[in-house]
């Protein structure tokens, strides 16, 4: 009778620690699909947790989640819970890939989920369901790169524009990009899209809307087959299904889905070796060119501009200017180089120039020498020369008036001659007219009253800052306040660290609002249902706009999930929230 009472205690025991032993695991929907499958991942807990971290998710794309679903049960006496948290990804690539650990803290201590590998295959056949709303929006919804050549010259500009096409079967709500071409073969420029327009067209014979979200300049910079990586987008899909409401309309089911612009290759040919002048320097396009100065006559040690520029259509930011050359009497200091360039869909336009500071030193005539720019023209096909004329600068004196060197002697022995004369060093002044510095004793000086007499007035000044002091400390509604407003700071320093960071704002902000709550009303984040809380509220004496906007920011928080969101509408929420937990902590 001894052996069978210790063993039912021992089995006791052991059934009692199982049912106390904390449960958190990850669990997919399938193993192993295809690469244009989706899978499901549940993070399944058996007790409440807080502070939810869920794994990067390398390797997919996250569609759809976090979905939170709370299941609480009596069966026999015995209470069960549930609480799950699930995603909906779609794998970005082929092979094996491993969901990483998710955290949660649960009574003070940090649990982990199992690593999940799952296999990715290629792509499956898709149900062709009419009644399929993830075919629908596939079949409705397309992404097309349009490239304006298919073979252009190096260095030639081509166009990229990326078109939206959405059937009037179907409707997008917003849009976002997933992952943007970066053009590593190509000097790129966008094109600023001021405002996206809604255009009629057809896609495949068949009548299409249609919306321009970007168009790029692009230069290719090799030769041979180049690739323009796609465009992705992240669409939300309004699709129509057969069941209606009780007023008799239509009812949506709205579908997430990644489109693609897909590849684009364009065979890029050199320029030809035949007829290339030796001095080429890369410019293609249609150009003018020429030298000018601001002046042609001047005195010695006097400055002048002397201007290299080219005017016109084509890679004016990818090449070189020919440098300016000038006879040794001249001083040339480095150029300055300025562009005004324009970009539109037939790529660069307008003019880059250098311009030289010259100063002579001698008097005389100075030819500055013609200098020649070549390009290659793309209406021809052929290579083109232009060549400036020559100038004639004219210095009409030396320093001081007199003639120092004529230009043939400047220019043959490339030396600059010093000629002193009687008031070279006019600009020195020999009669300084210095006076001593008389000495002043501390002792009675005005430095001395004062040290002597400040700090007799500061003891008022002591004396009035602490009975501010002091009234500040009695003021117990306005301590209140700068006690509710450190306590908002507090809750919501993660959350403005991640400004800006959309997803990860708006998961700190809700834990914020949550832990808040968990502080002040003493409740658990499973008996937070929008109703509970406000009644709570209520209870508390809160006042009911008060109440209404924290309820609206939690509802922001889980709206925002699925929707994009702006820096300033974040700003705005997190101004919010700072103003509504110092109201309700005041009122507290």
């Amino acid at each position: 009778m001894k052996l069978k009472l210790i063993f039912l205690t021992l089995v006791l025991a052991v059934t009692q620690f199982t049912v106390a032993q904390v449960k958190f695991e990850a669990k997919v929907s399938k193993k192993k699909l295809g690469v244009n499958e989706r899978l499901r991942v549940d993070f399944e807990m058996n007790k409440d947790g807080d502070n939810f971290t869920p794994p990067s998710f390398s390797g997919f794309t996250v569609v759809g989640g976090p979905n939170q679903s709370i299941s609480n049960s009596w069966i026999n006496g015995k209470r069960s819970y549930s609480k799950t948290f699930s995603y909906f990804l779609e794998p970005t690539r082929r092979g094996r890939i491993t969901i990483k650990q998710a955290t949660i803290e649960i009574d003070g201590q940090t649990y982990k989920t199992l690593p999940v590998q799952v296999e990715i295959t290629a792509a499956v056949d898709k149900p062709k369901d009419g009644n399929n709303s993830d075919f629908v929006a596939s079949e409705n919804l397309h992404l097309v790169a349009e490239v304006s050549k298919g073979n252009p010259y190096l260095n030639e500009a081509i166009t990229v524009v990326y078109k939206l096409y959405v059937s009037p079967r179907i409707s997008v709500s917003n849009w976002r990009e997933l992952d943007s071409p970066t053009y590593s073969d190509f000097w790129s420029q966008a094109i600023d899209m001021k405002q996206l327009k809604i255009e009629n067209g057809e896609y495949k014979g068949e009548p299409y809307r249609f919306v321009v979200l970007r168009k790029t300049v692009l230069y290719p910079q090799k030769t041979g087959k180049l690739n323009i990586e796609p465009l992705t987008l992240t669409v939300s899909v309004d699709v129509p299904t057969k069941r209606r409401d009780i007023f008799g309309g239509r009812l949506y089911s709205t579908v997430n889905k990644t489109v693609a612009a897909g590849n684009r290759t364009i065979n890029v040919k050199p320029l030809p070796q035949q007829g290339r002048p030796d001095d080429f320097s890369g410019a293609v396009g249609s150009f003018d060119f020429k030298v000018t100065t601001n002046k042609r006559e001047l005195d010695a040690t006097e400055s002048l501009e002397a201007k290299v520029s080219v005017t016109g259509n084509g890679n004016l930011k990818l090449f070189d200017l020919p440098k300016l050359s000038v006879p040794n009497g001249l001083e040339q200091y480095e150029p300055e180089h300025n562009e005004r360039v324009r970009t539109n869909l037939t790529g660069m336009a307008g003019n880059i120039g250098d311009t030289y500071t010259l100063v002579p030193q001698y008097k005389g005539k100075y030819p500055l020498p013609s200098i020649s720019f070549s390009y290659f023209d793309l209406k021809t096909e052929s290579y083109k020369r232009i060549t400036s004329d020559e100038i004639i600068i004219n210095v009409k004196t030396g320093p001081d008036g007199g003639d120092v060197v004529s230009t043939t002697e400047a220019t043959n022995s490339g030396k600059k001659l010093v000629t002193q004369t009687g008031t070279q060093f006019r600009f020195l002044k020999l009669d300084a007219n210095l006076e001593p510095i008389q000495k002043e004793h501390f002792f009675k000086s005005t430095a001395y009253w004062v040290a002597l007499t400040a700090p007799l007035l500061a003891i008022p000044l002591f004396l009035f800052f602490g009975k501010k002091r002091e009234e500040r400390l009695n003021d117990i509604s306005g301590n209140r306040v700068r006690k509710a407003d450190k306590l908002a700071r507090k809750y919501l320093s993660e959350a403005k660290k991640n400004l800006g960071n959309q997803k990860e704002f708006y998961i700190a902000m809700e834990r914020a609002l949550h832990n808040y709550l968990k502080a002040k009303l003493q409740i658990q984040t499973s008996e937070m249902s929008k109703d509970r809380i406000q009644r709570l509220l209520k209870e508390r004496e809160v006042d009911d706009t008060t109440a209404i906007e924290f309820i609206g920011l939690l509802e922001s928080c889980e709206f925002a999930r699925y929707t994009p969101s702006s820096t300033s509408a974040m700003q705005q929420d997190y101004d919010k929230a700072s103003r509504v937990i110092a109201s309700i902590d005041k009122q507290l």
